[in-house]
């Protein structure tokens, strides 16, 4: 796909993913791969809800001067497309009601409908120590996508890491398990309320 198109895709999902709040303003990345070995990216802060082509930029898998200018996250995406031939697109979002449900959870089992079907049961993964995840971040993120075999990857308490070869089907994925993860909290909410106040 050329270039132009490209940007046009990310920048439209870009601003989509925002309103659902799964980008915060300065927070969070997408990619898309151009070629092997050359993909592009969000530039640092970026604004999500106002993106041009300007706020994207071309990186090669060799860091260079554009690596200071790209996302924070650009290794991260870097070795994502460098070892997992199938990924097209990445995103790294924070929906709200997934990172909550994560602080707590080793796994998450959708109860509903759509959210089971899609995912059966998803493990959360534990980055251990945030002062080191960074460092860490890189290699541990493309090895569990290659070792678990799955192409969405929940991290407590920072995140959804997840790609696919077709970008609306990536942002499809996002947004159910951010519904099941809304749906058990609001179930839950219920089931405190019903012991609380039993309905008679």
């Amino acid at each position: 796909m050329p270039k132009k198109e490209l940007t046009d895709e990310l920048i439209d999902v870009s601003l989509s993913m925002f309103r659902k709040n799964f980008l915060g303003i300065f927070h969070g990345s997408v990619s898309a791969k151009i070629e092997e070995g050359h993909f592009l990216i969000n530039r640092r802060e970026s604004i999500f809800d106002e993106m041009t082509k300007e706020d994207f930029i071309e990186v090669y898998s060799r860091p260079d001067y554009r690596w200071k200018q790209a996302s924070l996250d650009t290794e991260i995406h870097n070795n994502i497309y460098k070892y997992i031939s199938s990924a097209k697109y990445i995103a790294y979002t924070m929906p709200p009601y997934v990172t909550a449900y994560s602080m707590d959870s080793r796994t998450i089992r959708p109860k509903d409908y759509f959210g089971h079907l899609t995912f059966g049961e998803l493990p959360v993964y534990n980055p251990g120590s945030f002062d080191t995840w960074y460092d860490r971040a890189p290699n541990e993120i493309y090895h569990y996508f290659k070792t678990q075999d799955t192409n969405i990857m929940v991290i407590k308490g920072y995140g959804v890491y997840s790609y696919h070869r077709d970008l609306p089907t990536l942002v499809k994925q996002i947004a159910i398990l951010e519904n099941s993860c809304r749906l058990l909290h609001f179930a839950q909410e219920h089931t405190v309320a019903t012991r609380n106040f039993p309905i008679e």
